[in-house]
């Protein structure tokens, strides 16, 4: 049976493997301090934080999210440590609330690995605090406790770390900070929240919902094989809006929620969308045979539209290869570390170091860690194969928008009279199984713009290339994108603007130009740096004002309303400090008002103007135009490798997209 405890209530734990669970309404960061018996933490070695997210018994996410799940392994813990202190706070400088009381009460779970709940608090009465001591796990002879503390701090994480004994506070909370905000600005955005009915449907035998399972247990003892930090009850992924108090309910299902992209609310409503409850999808197919999952089904999500469903899917296989390679991860980091501990253990013993028995206690020790891993990659291999059945049935079903460049729709697409969902910007994919590839899918109109990066320090493959090749291709990852954007665009509703100060792009730009799909010719000289930028600006600056008036009849005539796109090659030559400071206020203002950045830049060339750049390249989607590892999920933190999108050699498909874009435009009268 749950307990729900109050503010100072304890609780006895039946178990020593453990998982805790926040549920919080914006992303916090969570962390973790171990203290000896009077509590004292010893140095910086026993924190858990998103910059040092794992310690002997205990692990923390690696970015801020609305929901964390920590794992602790209590017998695994470093000697000396008797107590575990769960720490949240709001990560400062991103723009979202400073303080709990401007957001619900956060909840805190500790659960056994099969997901059933121990016990509970809601942390209330929160107000100007900025930083909480959660709960704390701690010993109590020979057994352990969980107590509710729920103590807030309103001098933030600086002051929380002070009260637990950490030497040199504000340091800390500085690096955990600047820690968290590059994993914001490396992270893919969240998708939107799930509705209380889930937004997957999944057949298997004796279950409605089938998910990416762990290794049965050990016969004895019991040796559950996931993270408990990243799977939910019995290995299966859980619907962020489990806990009523803080998640969206069935009207909420296309309400904003938190993106780390920019650091404040992305409203994730569909445009011109009715907010209800989406109607379910299609049935499955029956097994194919007893005992076997169903044959998978393209659009097999909750949702409006074929095209929405298939969103969702798409959002939903990312994340179970997401949790499925987190829970095998964690298995055979855990059989690392049990043979560790029983090697230790076993040697420490000085009869154990004569005749054979040592060299027994090692075989021992590694043939059950060599049997733990195994069992942990034949869970991860059946949840692959499953996941890759199910992308070879989607791939094929995607509409132009989510499609790649090789897929057959592209020839025969045709520019729509609304915007779709979502548009494809690449694939991703982890190095368990590189050819299982996850479209990469951003919301439109796009809440976030996105850098191209061109420098030859952004990768490995990049530094084996020369510079010149390494930048048209840069260049020509960017023309792609912009091309896929116009043609998924209603005729008119999306403007192209590029700026090309030394003319340097000419060659990339050329199928844009020749099928004239350009607001106007590439700015060149800074004479065409200052007039596109002054004409951008003053869209923002009159939309903006007329959406605070409430008076959209006011905007001049000559003013274009669609979607704007600016494509900046080779930033920053050709900007001056007037020019800079006109880039950084369209990166800030201008997505709310539909103007967008495309950068193709080296962020070392730009380094010369030292920090003042740092938030413009932070609010914006670093891509490469070569594969990278460089991009996070928001669920595990992840490093996934980016595959960006190529057209297929001797391919003419963007010569036909951009021809039907312009033949669409002159249709309209454009």
């Amino acid at each position: 049976m749950t307990a729900e405890l109050v503010r100072g209530q304890n609780h006895t734990l039946p178990q020593t493997r453990l998982e805790i669970r926040v549920s919080a309404g914006t992303p916090v960061v969570a962390g973790a301090t171990l203290g000896d018996e009077r509590g004292t933490v010893r140095g910086i070695e026993w924190i858990a934080h998103p910059g040092s997210p794992q310690l002997p018994g205990l692990e923390v996410s690696q970015q801020a999210a609305a929901d964390h799940r920590l794992a602790v392994d209590l017998e695994a813990l470093p000697a000396g440590a008797h107590r575990v202190t769960v720490l949240l706070a709001l990560p400062v400088g991103a723009g979202g609330p400073v303080r709990f009381g401007a957001v619900p009460a956060p909840f805190v779970a500790v659960t056994g690995l099969d997901g059933t709940e121990i016990a509970t608090f809601t942390l209330t009465d929160l107000d100007a605090e900025s930083a909480v001591s959660a709960l704390e796990l701690y010993r109590r002879q020979d057994a352990w406790k969980v107590r509710a503390v729920g103590q807030g701090y309103a001098g933030g994480l600086a002051e929380m770390l002070a009260d637990q004994g950490v030497t040199d506070p504000a340091a800390l909370a500085g690096s955990i900070q600047e820690a968290v905000t590059r994993g914001l600005a490396r992270s893919v955005a969240p998708p939107p929240p799930r509705t209380p009915e889930a937004d997957r449907v999944r057949h298997a035998t004796g279950s409605a919902d089938h998910r990416p399972t762990a290794p049965p247990p050990a016969p004895e003892p019991p040796e559950p094989l996931a993270d408990p930090a990243t799977t939910g009850p019995a290995h299966t992924t859980q619907p962020h809006t489990a806990q009523p108090h803080t998640a969206p309910g069935p009207a909420a299902a296309g309400a904003s929620a938190a993106g780390p992209s920019t650091g404040g609310p992305i409203n994730y409503a569909h445009p011109r969308r009715q907010h209800a409850a989406p109607p379910s999808p299609p049935p499955a197919a029956p097994p194919a045979q007893p005992g076997q999952p169903a044959q998978p089904v393209a659009g097999d999500a909750t949702g409006w539209s074929m095209d929405e469903r298939l969103y969702n899917q798409i959002w939903g296989m990312f994340e179970d290869l997401a949790r499925a390679v987190a829970a095998y991860r964690s298995a055979v980091d855990f059989a690392e570390s049990r043979m560790d501990q029983e090697l230790d253990r076993a040697l420490s013993d000085p009869r154990n170091r004569i005749g054979g028995a040592g060299d027994r206690a090692r075989e021992a020790a590694r043939a059950k860690r060599d049997e733990l891993a195994s069992r942990a990659r034949e869970a991860l291999d059946r949840d692959l194969a499953q996941l890759a059945a199910e992308a070879a049935v989607v791939e094929p079903a995607l509409p132009a928008a989510y499609a790649g460049w090789g897929n057959p729709v592209w020839h025969a697409h045709r520019i729509p009279m609304e915007i779709p969902m979502a548009l494809r910007i690449g694939d991703l994919h982890l190095p368990e199984r590189t050819d299982l590839r996850i479209p990469l899918l951003v919301r439109l109109p796009l809440e976030r713009g996105m850098w191209v990066d061109s420098g030859r320090t952004a990768s490995e493959a990049a530094a084996l290339m020369d510079t010149d090749r390494l930048r048209r291709l840069a260049m020509e990852t960017a023309v792609a994108h912009a091309a896929r954007l116009l043609a998924v665009y209603p005729p008119g509703e999306f403007a192209v603007h590029v700026i090309d100060p030394a003319g340097s792009a000419a060659g990339p730009l050329a199928p844009l130009v020749e099928a004239g799909v350009l607001a106007g010719p590439p700015a060149a000289g800074p004479g065409g740096v200052a007039s596109v930028l002054a004409h951008l600006t003053r869209r923002v600056d009159l939309v903006q004002m007329a959406v605070r008036a409430r008076a959209a009849d006011s905007l001049p005539p000559d003013l274009d309303t669609g979607e704007q796109l600016l494509v900046v090659n080779d930033f920053p030559h050709g900007f001056d400090d007037r020019a800079v400071t006109q880039l950084r206020y369209l990166a800030d203002e201008g997505p709310a008002v539909g103007v967008h950045l495309l950068m193709v830049a080296d962020r070392e060339e730009a380094s010369a103007y030292g920090p003042v750049l740092d938030p413009l390249w932070r609010s914006l989607l670093r891509i490469t135009p070569v594969a990278d590892s460089h991009l996070a999920d928001p669920w595990v933190g992840h490093a996934w490798t980016y595959e960006p999108l190529t057209i297929p050699p001797g391919s003419r498909v963007l010569e036909q997209v951009l021809a039907a874009v312009a033949a669409a435009r002159r249709a309209a009268g454009r």
